[in-house]
Formats: structure tokens, C-alpha cells, sequence
């Protein structure tokens, strides 16, 4: 039965033309209803398309629904068809259940804003791109998702249109993603270039015959793919855009670092895993790119003083592990922390706008403090997130974390640096997090007394989606829990019929049954040490003795004004790239388009008028004296004639 794919992106779709085409028609609590209801019936057909690949069998896990020849055009036969396989399955499953739950949330966090029946018609296109992006079975397909994202990332971070600063931020993601999807474009080019198709199938089917495997080729498209990727998913360098996408709402902070658009491509380099295998060069310059935009990232997030902008900088970070993941040939430990990622960091965004909205939209943490007893729900379920994104045993990302950091050593493509750097990443990812529930919810309240007096839980279409993205955040993880511990890995086993062949085997030291146990138990621990020590820290720091980290700013002044100011990325590139393109655009504008386009045809006109401004006085308006110059041509052509 493949009839129902198609209603899992009709139903956002059809919610966005109804809330879009009847803006200030409809009262806000319809507009809610279509806009939840509409992704919910998408989850629900999801889960059904999910149950039904669980009573195949494993190597026959598959569902296509192809509805139409869309672009037949010589050798280039595309067709609009949609693809649930256990990978595409694991993403709807992500994209409509957190998207649902982050709707629902919106009816409260939105429900005094003016643009209300906008803001949801904008979130249902925004869930019908992805899920377009997902259930997509060729690459031209998957496209058109991968730019409906970036058009619905524009339109929502710049939905508070009044704030310049949020036009900005809508302008910059916009471009900067331009240029990665350029990238995939061209890619894209080379692959139907070589293959003749666009579609998934095909193209991985015939790829080992038509690429030379380590060949310039197929390392070219792939590393094109992956710019695409370093746009969507904000990795080195065009990861800029992300920290200031936090000038739209909240939860479309969480709806894009979470379930939707920054996932978009670890979901492509796992869905084209099988050209990716043929190129390792690419596979290094992935997890050196991830692996360096994880540290990166994590040591900017130590500065940040803004609740939205740490979880952002968490979120780069985050992406980076999992593009280490994929490079070191680990794609289903990358999709597994992709899910669980998408669990507590839709927590952690929607929890920080619970405090915001508690705060009357106060995003400093140095002006909040002591918001536990006045947010306990907002508190704990935060907590519980935090527990989850710093690695502690045995919440949803110490499972995914750690077997990243173990295929990162052991993996025939790993390497111990990668390791390293994992390792100190997750203990600054543990350190700053708790520096941020430190100083949001614990110590001394640092608010006004007008602020304080308004602070209040929020209400319940806020809190319960909390609640259950928390039990996610605890629980999430377990089905793809490590071998060692004596259990099967049910996620990697889920993904075996699509990543099959695709990952190496570890290092034979590793590999080894006792070795390779003791290993990963030994490097398990020391992970869980530093984070544990990084959390100590934090609290010695921010809770027990805040003069401590006074000081240490006092005497590293230098270091955290740096870190403070994102290590002037955003200023170098404006620098370098920005003012050079302004001037060479005022270059063009002064240059070309007015001297010589407008001189051209200025000069032309002029001409031309000079021309009608002679013959014009042949158009006198008297009749008679046209007569005259008729006889007198008349009595020319008669005399002609005669003289002839």
C-alpha cells in the first residue's frame, strides 16, 4: 500500500493554503487547530508508512509512490516520486513528531502576536519542505525541499519584519545558503553528467560502473554535495548564518536547529552514502570540517552571554559530530545522533523560551537567576536536556555521543586526533551548558523588580510538549544502545538494508572481541570523566563561587573578548568578501550600467531625436501647404519622366 505517501506532505501543505489564503479570516484558535492538526495527521501517516516497513522483511524495506512524469526531456526522465525506506523513515518520524510538538507550543508562545495565522502558515510550509526534502526519491526532488527550507528559514527568521536585525538575519541565511546550494547544483550536474539519472536508485546502482572509485570525478561532485551541506547544516565555513538566525520566534529556533532545515545534510550525505564510499578524500575533508566546526563552535559557546545564542553555537557543534560521524564512514551513528539531538535540543530552544517568555523576551542570562522556584517545569525538563546534550550516562546523547566518539577511533577511516577532539569538545559542550543552567536558574536573581513580579510558568500548550520531549531526551536513546553492553543495537540494525557495506570495520586492534570491549569501555569512561570534571567546573564557577570565573575573565581578558565577539568571523568576512563585493557592485553600477548600458542608449535616443527634430517641420498641419509640396512633387516625377 503506497497510495498514502503522498498525504504525509499534503497535509502541512494543504494547512499552509488555508491558513495562507484566509489570513484574517479565521479566529486564532482555528488557525491552531488546522495548523496542528495538519502535521499531526502527517505524523500519524508517518507512524503508519513506519509500522508498515516493520512487517516487511528487512532487505525488502521499502515503500515508493511515483505520481506523475514531471521533467521527460531527452535522457533526463524525472519523476515526481516519493521513498520511505528505514532512513527517509527515521526523518518523517523526526520532522513530524518534534514538529508537532513544537506547533503546539507556538499556540501559546504566539498567542498575543499579531502575525499568528502567518507565523503557522509559514511553519506548515516550512514542515511540508522538509518533508518533501526527505520523501523525495531524486535528487531534483529532494532540491526543490532543499530550497522550499531556505525560502521558509528566510521568511521566518525575518518574520519580525519591524527589527532591522531580523530582516538582516533573514537576508544572511538566505544568501549564505545560496552559495552552498550552488555547490550541491553543480554536483548534481556531474552526477546525472555520468549517470544519466537523477533518481536515488539508479544512481547508486550504476554509480560503481560509471565513477572511478577515489576518482577525481566522484570526489569532485561529492565534495560539491557537501558545500550544499556546509550551507544547510551550517558547518566551516558558512556556518555564520545560524547564530543569527535567533532573531525569529523561538520555537523556529528549535524547529530549525531541531527537526528541519540544519539536519538537511547529514540526511543527504547518509542518503548518498554510496558515492561518498567511493571517494575517500572526501570522506576526510568531511570529518576534518566536522571535527573542527564541533571545537570551534563549543569554545564560542563558553562567551555567550545571550540563553538562544549558546544553544545555537551547541547546535553548530552538534551538527559537527555529526558530519565527523559520516566522514569517518559512521553514517548511522550520525543519524542516530541526529535523532537524538532532535529531541533534546528542541527541548533545550523550546525550554529557552519558556524563560524568555517568563522574563517579558529577556534573553541575557547576566540579568536573570534564581528562576528555578518561579519555573520548576520549565527547570526540570530543561535539566533533563541538559543531562542529555553534556553525555551523561544514560540519557539519549550519551549513547549517540559516545558511539561517534568510539567509531571516530576505531573506524578504518578514524583517526585518535578526531577522538581527541571529540572528547574535549563534549567536556566544553557539559561546561557551557551547565554554565547556562547555573546562571539562568540558580544563584542570585539578577532581574529588575518589575521583571520579577511578572515571572510565571508557562502555560500548558508550553509545558506538555516540554514533558514529553523530556521523556525523549531520557529515554530516546536506548534503542540504539552499544553492543558492549551486551544488547542489540536496534538503530544500526534499522538502518542495515540502506548503510549495509556502506561502513568499514574498525581497526583490527579494535576489532578484536576482548580489545576492542575494553577500548571502547576504557575511552567511554574518560569521556564520562572530563565531562564530569567540566560540569564540577561550572558549577565551582557559576553557582558555589562566581569570583572565580570574575577573575579568570580579569586574567584572560584577551581570550574571552575573542570568544565574546565569535573570533570577528562575522567582521572578517564582511571585510573581505562583503565591502569588496559592495565595491565592485558600485564599480559595475558607475561604470558599466551608466557610462556605457545607459550612455549607449542615451546616446541613441539622442540621435534619434536630432534625426525627428529635422523632419519634424515637414508636419506643418496646413493643408495647402501640403498641396504645394504635392504638385510640386507631382511636376518632379512628370518632368523625370518627360526627361527620360
Amino acid at each position: 500500500m503506497s497510495d498514502y505517501l503522498i498525504l504525509i506532505p499534503l497535509f502541512p501543505l494543504i494547512g499552509f493554503l488555508l491558513n495562507g489564503l484566509l489570513i484574517g479570516r479565521l479566529s486564532r484558535p482555528v488557525v491552531s487547530t488546522i495548523a496542528c492538526a495538519s502535521v499531526f495527521a502527517s505524523f500519524v501517516t508517518a507512524l503508519l508508512s513506519f509500522i508498515e516497513l516493520t512487517n516487511m522483511p528487512a532487505s525488502a524495506r521499502l515503500i515508493e509512490q511515483t505520481l506523475f512524469a514531471w521533467i521527460p526531456v531527452g535522457e533526463l526522465n524525472i519523476e515526481f516520486g516519493l521513498l520511505v525506506d528505514p532512513l527517509s523513515a527515521i526523518m518523517i518520524l523526526v520532522v513530524t513528531g518534534v514538529g508537532f510538538l513544537i506547533h503546539v507550543y507556538s499556540t501559546g508562545y504566539m498567542s498575543h502576536d499579531k502575525g499568528f495565522g502567518r507565523y503557522f502558515a509559514y511553519l506548515n510550509l516550512f514542515t511540508f519542505s522538509m518533508l518533501t526534502l526527505v520523501l523525495a526519491d531524486n535528487f531534483l526532488l529532494m532540491f526543490v525541499g532543499w530550497e522550499g527550507v531556505g525560502l521558509c528559514s528566510y521568511l521566518l527568521i525575518g518574520f519580525w519584519f519591524e527589527r532591522k536585525s531580523a530582516t538582516d538575519a533573514g537576508k544572511k541565511a538566505f544568501i549564505v545558503n545560496r552559495i552552498g546550494d550552488f555547490g550541491f547544483l553543480i554536483g548534481m550536474f556531474i552526477i546525472f553528467w555520468q549517470v544519466q539519472s537523477l533518481d536515488f536508485a539508479e544512481v547508486m546502482a550504476r554509480a560503481p560502473h560509471a565513477f572511478i572509485a577515489g576518482g577525481t570525478l566522484v570526489t569532485t561532485a561529492c565534495l560539491l554535495l557537501f558545500v550544499g551541506a556546509t550551507g544547510k547544516s551550517a558547518q566551516i565555513p558558512l556556518f555564520v548564518w545560524l547564530p543569527d538566525a535567533m532573531e525569529g520566534p523561538t520555537p523556529v529556533s528549535a524547529l530549525i536547529h531541531a527537526a528541519t532545515m540544519v539536519t538537511a545534510g547529514v540526511y543527504m550525505i547518509a542518503r548518498t552514502s554510496t558515492l561518498f564510499m567511493m571517494a575517500p578524500d572526501a570522506l576526510m575533508v568531511i570529518a576534518i570540517i566536522g571535527a573542527a566546526t564541533a571545537f570551534f563552535a563549543a569554545t564560542i559557546g563558553l562567551a555567550q552571554n545571550d540563553i538562544k545564542r549558546v544553544l545555537a553555537y551547541s547546535t553548530v557543534s552538534q551538527l559537527g559530530y555529526m558530519f565527523l560521524a559520516c566522514g569517518v564512514a559512521a553514517f548511522s551513528a550520525g543519524v542516530f545522533h541526529l535523532m537524538t539531538h532532535a529531541f533534546f535540543k528542541a527541548l533545550l530552544f523550546l525550554g529557552s523560551g519558556s524563560v524568555i517568555h517568563a522574563m517579558s523576551d529577556e534573553q541575557d542570562m547576566t540579568k536573570m537567576g534564581g528562576l528555578k522556584k518561579y519555573l520548576p517545569i520549565t527547570y526540570w525538563t530543561f535539566l533533563l536536556a541538559t543531562l542529555a546534550i553534556s553525555g551523561i550516562p544514560f540519557f539519549s546523547g550519551f549513547f549517540s555521543k559516545d558511539e561517534i566518539l568510539w567509531k571516530s577511533y576505531s573506524s578504518l577511516y578514524g583517526h585518535p586526533i578526531f577522538w581527541v577532539i571529540g572528547v574535549v569538545t563534549a567536556g566544553m559542550t557539559a561546561f557551557y551548558m551547565f554554565r547556562l543552567v547555573y546562571m539562568t536558574f540558580h544563584g542570585k536573581e539578577r532581574m529588575d523588580d518589575k521583571t520579577r513580579k511578572k515571572i510565571h510558568e508557562s502555560p500548558r500548550s508550553m509545558t506538555v510538549p516540554l514533558m514529553i520531549l523530556a521523556v525523549l531526551s531520557v529515554v530516546g536513546g536506548y534503542v540504539g544502545m552499544p553492543h558492549i553492553f551486551g544488547v542489540t543495537n536496534y538503530f544500526e540494525e534499522w538502518l542495515s538494508p540502506v548503510l549495509a557495506g556502506h561502513e568499514p570495520p574498525t581497526h583490527a586492534l579494535a576489532s578484536t572481541s576482548g580489545g576492542g570491549a575494553g577500548t571502547e569501555m576504557l575511552l567511554m569512561a574518560l569521556s564520562v570523566l572530563l565531562v564530569l570534571i567540566a560540569i564540577y567546573t561550572a558549577r565551582l564557577f557559576y553557582n558555589k563561587k562566581p569570583e572565580l570565573a570574575t577573575a579568570l575573565r580579569g586574567k584572560l581578558t584577551g581570550v574571552h573578548k575573542t570568544l565574546q565577539n565569535k573570533y570577528y568571523i562575522d567582521e572578517i568576512y564582511t571585510a573581505v568578501v562583503v565591502h569588496p563585493l559592495i565595491i565592485v557592485s558600485i564599480g559595475l553600477w558607475k561604470v558599466v550600467d551608466v557610462i556605457f548600458i545607459d550612455g549607449f542608449i542615451n546616446t541613441l535616443a539622442l540621435l534619434y531625436d536630432g534625426i525627428s527634430q529635422l523632419f519634424r517641420h515637414a508636419q506643418t498641419g496646413r493643408v495647402r501647404s501640403y498641396v504645394t509640396v504635392f504638385v510640386i512633387g507631382v511636376v518632379g516625377i512628370l518632368g523625370w519622366l518627360v526627361m527620360r
